[in-house]
């Protein structure tokens, strides 16, 4: 927790970027009238052309918002009998070990924590992609990739209850309801916190105190593909598991605040243990598997001091509501908070 404040949503998960998977769009929802007015033209575009369509995606919205204020009680409730009855295969890979992360992780870490880090000194290590600040880094050794996707199939192959990740990823497993949280997720999050702070300072790379970690799995009778997104992070996190699979390629965009009229789009091929770093705004997407099953770790990394003063998915000042555990990263905000400057974000706390 960030300094004994509990963490917070913003309202606008309940109305804001949901997803209509028909027709490859994201729409906000307050009413059938206001659906109609901002997004029936683009919906219309897409190929939602009859009423009887319309009401379909009415009913699909209005339904994904039960869900959404659904969510929280049924996680909860979902964790606790995971917790009780849930038996794992590989009970070591719920905390996390050296042994677990690539030799040459150790040494980017052990530079980042020198006297001697900086910037250039850390490109050395990476490998970088155009001028999008996306970064390649070896994370997982392929043995610790194995035995987590072991883990996973073997809990997906259980009658234990399931949440799916968001509105995008129907296949999947949500790790915070595994109970990977502490043990696992916040230790490789602070492990991660040295590089992202010389890689993201703008960001509040130094002082990532929150996240959200999923595992998704694309195969050809299941989820495919992804469509072009950004995410609800200040840093993502994208590590390949495995296992055997074709084409799948990631490829990325703009950046959500910084939009040009002729985007150029470029693609990034998978490897087994390394991880991409990008930033939450970056507009990516995952071209079709062309055989196969691909499994890939998303750790979404928050910086509460940056989204307290604006919300990355309704781009507003976020309307704060009671949330469970890291909820989505806010915070209630302490006397003054200001706007974090790249030398020194984690002193806004």
């Amino acid at each position: 927790m960030s300094a004994g404040r509990p963490f917070r949503g913003c309202a606008c998960f309940f109305t804001d970027n949901i997803f209509v998977r028909r027709f490859g769009l994201h729409v906000r929802y307050r009413d059938g009238p206001q659906l109609r007015r901002d997004h029936g033209r683009a919906l219309r575009e897409r190929g939602c052309r009859s009423e009887e369509q319309l009401r379909e995606v009415l009913r699909e919205v209005e339904a994904e918002v039960q869900r959404r204020k659904q969510l929280t009680h049924q996680s909860v409730e979902r964790r606790a009998i995971i917790s009780k009855c849930y038996k794992p295969k590989h009970p070591e890979v719920y905390t996390l070990q050296d042994s677990f992360l690539a030799p040459e992780f150790l040494e980017i870490e052990r530079f980042c924590t020198s006297p001697a880090a900086d910037l250039q000194g850390l490109l050395s290590y990476l490998e970088s992609f155009s001028d999008k600040r996306i970064y390649r880094l070896p994370v997982f050794t392929e043995q610790f990739c194995q035995a987590l996707v072991d883990e996973l199939e073997n809990f997906e192959q259980s009658d234990m209850p399931k949440g799916r990740p968001n509105t995008m990823n129907n296949y999947g497993v949500l790790l915070n309801e595994l109970g990977m949280d502490e043990p696992f997720l916040t230790p490789l999050r602070e492990r991660l916190r040295p590089i992202t702070a010389l890689l993201y300072p703008e960001l509040g790379g130094a002082c990532l105190d929150s996240h959200k970690a999923f595992v998704v799995k694309y195969s050809l009778h299941e989820d495919l593909d992804l469509s072009s997104h950004y995410d609800n992070a200040e840093v993502t996190l994208n590590v390949s598991l495995g296992k055997e699979f074709t084409e799948g390629n990631l490829y990325f965009g703009d950046f959500n605040q910084d939009p040009s009229p002729m985007p150029k789009y470029i693609e990034v091929e998978h490897v087994v243990g390394r991880g991409l770093l990008h930033r939450g705004g970056q507009i990516h997407g995952a071209l079709p598997i062309g055989s196969g099953q691909r499994w890939n770790l998303i750790v979404w990394m928050r910086c509460s001091a940056v989204r307290n003063q604006l919300c990355p998915m309704c781009h507003r000042k976020p309307q704060l509501v009671e949330a469970e555990g890291f909820g989505d990263g806010f915070t209630e905000p302490q006397v003054q908070e200001e706007l974090p400057q790249p030398v020194s974000a984690c002193a806004l706390g």
